[in-house]
């Protein structure tokens, strides 16, 4: 399966995904995590991308994010990859690249999808065994959406708002969501998206063809040469 090139729509909620390169870890001491999170706050800032989640794993990176534009999400990661890199080589007297080629992005369909992916994020600890609950977790929202630490990079997604009317009544009902752990489909469901660039329904998926002139789904290597629908595809 060919890969796409990066669908791009403003105002859209992008799962933004980078690992260390070989998987080797992109965070040694509690400081790295720290910088990490001073430089994206400061590039989403300038970039006027919006951070609804993140979650920073030893190794790799995840990122619920909503552009104001469609270079807001590339000129981010750019900036802050590069500027994180220069820190980590420096501090530990190292050289050359420390992230696994491009980062990942999908587009989210927020109404279907967006607070499964909130839960994917913060759970991702939890699956990888490195705690038993998310709020034991320091480094991902969790820390802001259920415990009310203030983290100043965090910008809230309406349909977060929408959980409550108070700030209690969001991390209540937030609490609530994050009970149990996320079913095998919605796991199948988010890593498939994460290489076709998309997660949501047929009518997102049109929608997003629609706004960006461009296939929300990658095109087959090939096909049967000798099948009416293949010669029909050539004409």
């Amino acid at each position: 399966m060919a890969r796409l090139p990066r669908l791009y729509f403003p105002g859209c909620v992008q799962h933004v995904i980078q690992r260390g390169i070989n998987r080797e870890a992109c965070f040694y001491d509690e400081a790295d995590y720290k910088v990490y999170l001073s430089f994206l706050s400061e590039s989403a800032k300038k970039y006027r991308v919006a951070i609804h989640a993140f979650v920073l794993m030893t190794n790799h990176v995840h990122l619920l994010a909503t552009p104001s534009d469609e270079q807001g999400i590339s000129r981010l990661m750019q900036a802050l990859g590069r500027r994180y890199v220069q820190y980590f080589n420096f501090t530990y007297g190292r050289t050359g690249t420390l992230w696994e080629g491009r980062y990942k992005s999908m587009l989210v369909d927020s109404d279907s999808y967006l607070l499964t992916v909130y839960r994917y994020l913060e759970l991702n600890p939890v699956r990888a065994g490195i705690v038993a609950h998310a709020s034991e977790y320091s480094w991902s929202r969790y820390q802001a959406n259920v415990l009310g630490k203030l983290i100043q990079l965090l910008t809230s997604h309406a349909l977060y708002l929408r959980l409550g009317k108070t700030e209690e009544e969001h991390q209540s009902a937030y609490r609530s969501l994050l009970r149990g752990r996320l079913p095998d489909r919605q796991l199948s469901e988010i890593r498939e998206a994460t290489n076709k660039g998309e997660l949501g329904n047929d009518r997102f998926k049109a929608q997003i063809e629609v706004k960006t002139g461009r296939r929300a789904a990658p095109l087959g290597r090939g096909g049967d040469s000798k099948s009416v629908t293949f010669r029909e595809a050539q004409r």
